[in-house]
């Protein structure tokens, strides 16, 4: 197995981010074609693949619904049917409409004065919508709206745990979650000049590209990027 290296976890995930973009290259996330698409696509993604997600915007694309216009003129039951594909849709397309009703009392439907916004307030306005938990409002403020906000996902909660730079908490526990997004800050912190919303921007999908790679629920450790982070012990390591 490996043991992990005790140097500073801030130093260590910023390295981590250089190798994997020394290794992968650009992302350019998130895949969509406007912002309002990636607010429905973080909805959508919860608990599901990318490729059922990519089915169910399919079928809002070519329903004419894949805008505010097609969504507002669609029911819930009508929004269900066409986003039967990612899942939960009975939780979804309600959580959906409600982001849709804010917008248009709070915001005067515009999602652009709805990024104007500030980035605290807005976060837990974001929170208080029903079906929104920590990840979805992350995703919403840096893809959609372009704020300098970490996403933690899954794949960064087993890359931090695998190698030592959290502590072994419980999935989806709050506490997890932010203790995630506040070492990626901290592994930023250095830059201050630097474009942040596009590093955290790029740093959550180098994440990604290497979590289905190598770091899946059962990891391929000697072949991943990262494994020179880590070095070889007779100890046997918990999986993630």
């Amino acid at each position: 197995m490996m043991r992990r290296n005790p140097t500073d976890p801030a130093r260590r995930l910023r390295r981590m981010h250089d190798q994997l973009a020394r290794v992968y290259g650009p992302q350019h996330w998130w895949p969509a074609e406007t912002p309002f698409e990636v607010i429905v696509g973080a909805y959508l993604t919860q608990n599901t693949s990318w490729k059922a997600v990519e089915l169910s915007l399919a079928n809002l694309r070519s329903g004419g619904a894949l805008n505010l216009e097609g969504l507002r003129s669609l029911s819930v039951d009508q929004l269900q049917d066409l986003i039967r594909p990612s899942g939960f849709h009975s939780r979804k397309a309600p959580a959906i409409k409600a982001f849709i009703a804010m917008l248009d009392a709070e915001f005067g439907g515009s999602i652009q004065r709805l990024g104007k916004a500030s980035t605290s307030p807005l976060r837990d306005r974001l929170l208080a919508l029903p079906g929104v938990g920590s990840e979805t409002a992350d995703a919403i403020l840096l893809y959609a709206l372009g704020h300098p906000v970490p996403v933690a996902d899954e794949y960064l909660r087993r890359i931090a745990l695998r190698h030592g730079l959290v502590n072994p908490v419980p999935a989806k526990n709050r506490k997890s979650y932010e203790a995630l997004v506040q070492l990626t800050r901290n592994a930023f912190s250095s830059d201050p000049e630097a474009n942040h919303a596009q590093l955290f921007n790029e740093f959550h999908a180098l994440t990604v590209a290497v979590g289905k790679a190598f770091c899946r629920k059962t990891p391929d450790c000697a072949h991943c990027p990262l494994a020179s982070d880590l070095r070889p012990s007779t100890k046997t390591e918990r999986k993630a």
